[in-house]
């Protein structure tokens, strides 16, 4: 029993790694079924929604085992995934025993985001090429690039105090319109709601829509609603961060700006 509850634990602790880092649902299955599989368990049960993992192994057996995980929804680690992927593959060509296995996990799940300045820096070009992208001009794509590196700055700071993704939603978005208001109300020639769309870019739950709807293509639909209903809630929070803010100052100045 010790070695099918060993084996059990390894293949649900790769799948909840992989689900906690933005994989795919029927990836993550499929790879907890390959990794019991390449350990010669055959009688198992395995099903994954976006936010858990169950399995079970050997259940008409004496070393019968179940394991249910929760698992929260979390932000996407692609090189954490990657490394996991190949880890798989190795298990299921032999390459790799058990022992090796749970050491190989551990630095998977330890492979550090990137860091701190490239995260700014990307965020800032990717804010100033899709204000670029939705018709600003080379100020508004400047002042997006340097409104992108604040968000991101502010992510980091919230992300820091453990605040959940509503909050960070909310008030990221509000950030940024709050700044483009505060440009067009300095006087400068900009197109405030270009640096706006660009600069909320990176809160858009992109990842979350397309996942749920390769979800509902899969026939997972439960795992669909989930991710379905997660990308709703986003896309909501940041129509409420930027809509309080144009509507505060809307009042305030009585729309003369906007």
């Amino acid at each position: 029993m010790a070695v099918t509850k060993e084996i059990l634990s390894l293949a649900v602790e790769m799948g909840d790694a992989l689900l906690r880092n933005g994989a795919e649902v029927y990836r993550v299955e499929d790879t907890v079924m390959h990794i019991l599989e390449a350990y010669k368990i055959k009688d198992y049960d395995v099903y994954v929604l976006s936010n858990g993992v169950f399995a079970s192994a050997n259940e008409e057996a004496d070393d019968a085992c179940s394991i249910i995980r929760h698992v929260p929804l979390g932000r996407t680690h692609l090189a954490r995934i990657a490394a996991l992927n190949q880890l798989s593959r190795e298990i299921c060509s032999h390459e790799c025993s058990l022992d090796d296995a749970w050491v190989r996990l551990d630095e998977c799940k330890n492979i550090p985001f990137s860091p701190r300045w490239v995260r700014v820096l990307c965020c800032g070009l990717g804010c100033g090429c899709f204000c670029h992208i939705f018709g600003g001009l080379i100020p508004d794509t400047v002042l997006s690039f340097l409104g992108g590196m604040l968000l991101q700055l502010f992510i980091d700071f919230l992300d820091k105090h453990k605040n959940s993704k509503f909050v960070i939603n909310i008030f990221g978005s509000a950030l940024v319109t709050l700044m483009s208001l505060l440009l067009l109300s300095a006087r400068l020639p900009v197109q405030y709601d270009k640096i706006i769309i660009g600069d909320i870019m990176p809160l858009v739950p992109g990842i979350a829509l397309t996942t749920s709807i390769r979800d509902f293509f899969n026939g997972d639909y439960l795992s669909g609603a989930i991710h379905m209903i997660d990308a709703l809630l986003t896309a909501f929070c940041i129509a409420v961060g930027v809509g309080a803010v144009i509507s505060v100052y809307r009042f305030s100045t009585g729309g003369a700006l906007l």
